[in-house]
């Protein structure tokens, strides 16, 4: 396996705290899968869980390489945790076949989050 790419992103959690109460449903709709929304509003501190999350979408497609373009939607890439509380990407769709294009087949995620901040480093993984 080799070295791919490698993203990062950091985000306010008060940001996302304001667009799921000025959005509500649309906003979480559009940006998370059920699975996420059922795990992040389960936590304590939800706001955080999503902007975790927010910055682990951001950081894979700086590690793709791509940005938002060519039909990348939000919900293409997926976090859910692995027992033990590792989380672990799951990309669907456009991003998906992306992905194949440029010989990924894997996406390594960390997430880190306070009160105030959320962060998340990718690192693309495959054949080059």
């Amino acid at each position: 396996m080799n070295v791919l790419g490698l993203g990062t992103d950091i985000i306010e959690c008060l940001r996302i705290a304001k667009m799921i109460e000025k959005h509500g449903e649309l906003f979480l709709q559009r940006v998370y899968t059920e699975h996420e929304v059922g795990y992040c509003s389960s936590r304590k501190a939800a706001n955080q869980h999503y902007a975790g999350r927010w910055a682990a979408k951001e950081a894979v497609l700086k590690a793709m390489g791509t940005g938002w373009s060519r039909g990348i939607r939000w919900r293409d890439i997926e976090v859910k945790v692995e027992l033990g509380g590792k989380p672990h990407v799951h990309i669907h769709g456009t991003a998906r076949e992306i992905c194949d294009e440029l010989g990924i087949t894997d996406m390594l995620i960390s997430i880190s989050h306070c009160r105030s901040h959320a962060t998340a480093t990718a690192i693309a993984v495959g054949e080059d």
